[in-house]
């Protein structure tokens, strides 16, 4: 009876992650000025990116979304709805909305992450890795395909680090014994904060 709120709880945090990831792939995407079909691909990457490389590293099979098709059915449907605004989509959206969708796609997938390593009974420091490793990486594949040098490697700001900060907060509730449900909306708050102070301060790591 324990995991049933556990396992819908992850679930709510994934599809709202999915959703803020595919937001950024439509407006990464618009920027290129791609077409439909570029653009539902981009978006696709942005949002499952991350968790499929978590998936094929922890050795889950079927991957999240193919066991989960109402996620792809989803984004299909929600890039459909957007493509009618996607000429005027990089002039509505803010930098400001942007950064802020970016920074709660970073919290809510890495804790979705390093909750789904610790149920696979992985060691806490690889579960922490595969938190880091879901968090960042749909944004990694979305700027390669948009030919873009990744953000997280070429302007100092520390998402990884964030990331990897509020994964290893998630992991000591979780010893002490805080419920899931705080533990994962507490870190995920965290992760979201930290990389908006980053932003705001343009706080930076290895660079001046």
């Amino acid at each position: 009876m324990k995991i049933v709120p556990h396992v819908s709880l992850v679930t709510v945090i994934e599809v709202i992650a999915i959703l803020v990831g595919a937001f950024s792939g439509f407006v990464e995407a618009r920027r290129k000025r791609m077409d439909i079909v570029g653009v539902i691909i981009v978006a696709f990457i942005a949002a499952f990116g991350g968790g499929t490389l978590r998936d094929i590293l922890l050795d889950k099979r079927p991957l999240f979304w193919v066991q989960h098709q109402e996620y792809t059915i989803l984004l299909f449907v929600l890039a459909l709805a957007v493509a009618p605004f996607m000429k005027h989509l990089r002039h509505i959206v803010s930098e400001r909305l942007i950064v802020v969708a970016d920074a709660m796609g970073l919290g809510l997938f890495a804790v979705a992450g390093v909750s789904q390593a610790l149920a696979a009974q992985m060691p806490i420091f690889i579960a922490a890795m595969m938190g880091v490793i879901t968090g960042i990486f749909g944004g990694v594949l979305r700027d390669i395909v948009c030919n873009e040098v990744p953000m997280v490697f070429r302007d100092g700001k520390p998402y990884a680090i964030c990331a990897f900060f509020g994964c290893w907060l998630y992991i000591l509730l979780r010893q002490v014994n805080v419920t899931e449900d705080i533990a994962l909306w507490s870190s995920a708050a965290t992760i979201t904060l930290l990389r908006l102070i980053t932003w705001k301060f343009d706080l930076r790591v290895g660079r001046p």
